[in-house]
């Protein structure tokens, strides 16, 4: 038996959270999972970090193999996650049909919480082109919640991947962005260039992309790649 050592973005925490018992009960290998914003993984590889597998947005993988910190070849993708919007549990739900009621929301809310990773990085570049005051705007650190500041009352609205938004207790989702203003992103997994199990991470890379999970990612929000 391995152990297969994990560092992932937290757009899959939920969805491995529940695959990883079904892996090891099928592989008798032990996953043994942490929970990274993809901003810190590339500093823990860089530090030396001696996990077996990354999991994280497909742009990220490709430059951390380019830095030579995940083997050439290895990358594998998994799924693919909408950003979706949120509100406090009980709140009036705005219009989010197009991409001009989205920005009718955001200019008259008085506070819209965004995250560090993908989805808030595309969508700084968009409140920044509809001119959002940066007094209105709360992004959070790597690996923390939007939704957990809309549960808190400190925000009324809340952009993060669907998959990211679902498990937070005290909000309701309104829904996933409309189409002229959704990014979907990739999340791949790859190998650590120093991974003592590569066969097990390989194992698992295999198992979650493949076909017969489709229903636990579409539960947690998430597409097959």
């Amino acid at each position: 038996m391995a152990e297969v050592k994990v560092l992932c973005s937290l757009a899959m925490k939920a969805a491995l959270t529940e695959l990883a018992p079904r892996f090891e009960r099928d592989s008798g290998n032990r996953v043994a999972a942490q929970w990274v914003g993809g901003a810190d993984i590339g500093k823990r590889l860089r530090a030396g970090d001696a996990s077996d597998l990354v999991i994280m947005a497909a742009a990220g993988i490709d430059d951390l193999i380019k830095e030579g910190l995940l083997a050439a070849g290895s990358r594998v993708d998994l799924v693919r996650s909408r950003i979706a919007v949120a509100v406090r549990a009980g709140a009036a739900r705005p219009d989010i049909s197009s991409a001009q009621a989205v920005k009718r929301a955001v200019l008259a809310a008085r506070r819209t919480a965004y995250s560090s990773g993908p989805s808030g990085v595309y969508l700084a570049k968009v409140f920044e082109r509809w001119q959002v005051p940066a007094q209105k705007l709360h992004q959070t650190p790597p690996g923390a919640p939007a939704g957990d500041v809309v549960a808190r009352g400190e925000a009324e609205i809340a952009f993060q991947q669907l998959s990211e938004l679902m498990p937070i207790a005290g909000i309701d989702l309104v829904g996933p962005l409309p189409d002229d203003l959704q990014l979907v992103t990739v999340f791949s997994a790859a190998r650590n260039v120093r991974s003592a199990s590569p066969d097990a991470a390989a194992a698992l890379c295999a198992f979650l992309s493949s076909r017969a999970i489709a229903p636990v990612l579409a539960k947690h929000g998430l597409d097959p790649a």
